[in-house]
């Protein structure tokens, strides 16, 4: 975890430099603090190391916005200056990190942003246990012991498809029951707040299918699709993408399931293709041609294609080479190739 930990004081950086211990981290500095409290930068007496502490000028809403997309934020010192570091730069609940406050004397540790998707709550129970402190958490579904959708997605690296439809689910959970229904077998009892269903007016289903079974349906989406690809030299991306749309459309799958795309190394260049998957946020992972055959399977071939690149089927056996099954067989259409494989995920409500 990438964490900014700021100091104003002197015993701040004391509960600051515990803090570190526990969760890693950079120690965070005005200039004038370290230069009332170290003789150099060099051999800091407060923080021991010169490479742990780092100083910024009296400018802190506009450093903090530097490191905003750090995964925490945490704050010793009061919350007052915590909220008006941040207020700037907040954007998305889905995007902004973890902020954390912390009192110098590490009584309480209060999770101010970021609760449940950025992980704030968990790490807050985290540092507080480490520091001997009381954790302060305010979110209802929390300090009512109910079930927190987007706090579970989020620690699986599921996607909410909805938020505004999560808002409602952890509205309604707190005075009722939401049903939920999956694409796989549940591994461990339901927590409360959710019941087993696939009908109803609102309810939560797991999948990675274009899969409504609710009235209103909050679809949580595992990464777990892998894209295979092979295309004609100078491809452009416009036509690659167009047939992974229709591919996914025929056979029902979320677009958004994709965890990445896969082809041979002989496509490293291949502008189309890197183009394709920058746009859509996706890594691209490469074999070699001796990788690809050693795919186990029963895949279609091409003697065409085997002649070209040394192996008869680019996109079936990328998108396997990754494990799991395959749920769209090689689909051709002007000189590109899709495949798609589901790798193997399931769901359990037991710590991440």
């Amino acid at each position: 975890m990438n964490t900014a930990i700021f100091a104003f004081t002197r015993q701040g950086i004391e509960t600051a430099r515990r803090i570190r211990q526990s969760v890693g981290g950079r120690l965070l500095v005005p200039a004038r603090l370290a230069r009332e409290t170290c003789e150099t930068c060099e051999a800091c007496e407060v923080c021991e190391a010169s490479e742990v502490c780092e100083t910024y000028g009296d400018d802190l809403p506009g450093f903090v916005g530097s490191v905003f997309e750090w995964d925490a934020l945490v704050f010793v010192g009061a919350a007052g200056i915590a909220v008006r570091a941040v207020a700037p730069h907040v954007r998305d609940k889905r995007s902004d990190p973890a902020v954390l406050c912390v009192d110098e004397r590490a009584r309480f540790v209060v999770p101010l942003l970021s609760g449940h998707i950025g992980g704030a709550n968990r790490l807050a129970v985290r540092l507080a246990g480490a520091l001997g402190a009381t954790p302060v958490i305010t979110t209802a579904t929390d300090v009512n012991g109910r079930f927190a959708v987007d706090a579970w997605a989020a620690e699986r690296g599921f996607l909410i498809a909805d938020m505004a439809l999560a808002k409602r689910v952890s509205a309604e959970i707190l005075t009722g029951e939401i049903p939920l229904c999956a694409d796989v077998p549940v591994n461990s009892d339901l927590p409360d707040g959710l019941v087993p269903g696939d009908s109803g007016p609102l309810g939560i289903c797991v999948t990675t299918r274009l899969r409504r079974p609710f009235e209103a349906t909050l679809a949580i989406v595992p990464r777990a699709l892998r894209v295979g690809i092979g295309c004609r030299r100078g491809t452009p991306p416009e036509a690659i993408d167009a047939l992974i749309e229709r591919a996914f459309a025929e056979h029902g799958l979320r677009s958004d399931a994709v965890r990445e795309a896969a082809s041979i190394d002989l496509k490293a260049d291949e502008a189309g293709l890197i183009a394709l998957c920058e746009a859509r946020g996706w890594p691209l992972r490469l074999y070699t041609a001796e990788q690809l055959a050693a795919v186990p399977g029963d895949f279609s071939a091409s003697e065409f294609v085997k002649r070209a690149v040394g192996v008869g089927n680019v996109c079936e056996r990328a998108a396997m080479a990754g494990g799991g099954r395959l749920v769209v067989p090689k689909t051709a259409e002007n000189g590109v190739t899709v495949a798609v494989a589901e790798m193997k995920w399931g769901i359990d409500f037991g710590e991440a």
